[in-house]
C-alpha cells in the first residue's frame, strides 16, 4: 500500500488519540512507516472484542458477589489478562492461580500473596479483600 493510502477510518482508538504504526511504500518505492487511526474492518473486530470482554467482566463481578469466584478473577479480567499472563506476573503456576479463583482458597491467602496481586492490578489490598465494584 502507498503511504497516501494508509487508512484513516474512524475507530474507538481515535478518541483516545492512539495511532497505529503501518508500513507503506513512499513515492520513491521504498518502505517507510506511517500512522493510521484505523480501518473499518479492524475497528469492527476491536469493538466486538471489547464488547465481549466487558460482558465477561460483568459476569465475573456477579460471580464474585454470588461467591462463585474470588475478586482475583474479576481483577484479572478487568486488567485484560488471562491465567497465563497473571501466572507469569505472580510467578506461580497456572493451576495455583486458578485455585486462587475459588473463594474458599482466596480467604486463606497470605497477606504477601494478596499484596503481590494488588501490585499487579495496581490497586490496594483492601480493594481485593473488601470487593465492592
Amino acid at each position: 500500500m502507498k503511504k497516501e493510502e494508509i487508512p484513516q477510518d474512524k475507530s474507538s482508538l481515535e478518541d483516545k488519540n492512539i495511532r497505529e504504526l503501518c508500513y507503506a511504500v513512499d513515492e520513491n518505492g521504498e518502505y517507510t512507516t506511517g500512522l493510521s487511526t484505523g480501518w473499518k474492518a479492524k475497528s469492527i473486530a476491536l469493538d466486538l472484542t471489547m464488547q465481549e470482554l466487558n460482558e465477561r467482566i460483568e459476569k465475573a463481578k456477579k460471580a464474585v458477589y454470588n461467591n462463585k469466584k474470588s475478586p482475583i478473577y474479576y481483577f484479572m479480567l478487568r486488567s485484560k489478562m488471562d491465567i497465563s499472563i497473571l501466572a507469569s506476573y505472580i510467578e506461580k503456576r497456572r493451576w495455583i492461580v486458578k485455585r486462587h479463583f475459588k473463594p474458599r482458597v482466596f480467604k486463606r491467602l497470605k497477606p504477601e500473596t494478596l499484596q503481590k496481586y494488588a501490585d499487579i492490578f495496581e490497586i490496594n489490598v483492601d480493594q481485593i479483600t473488601n470487593f465492592n465494584e
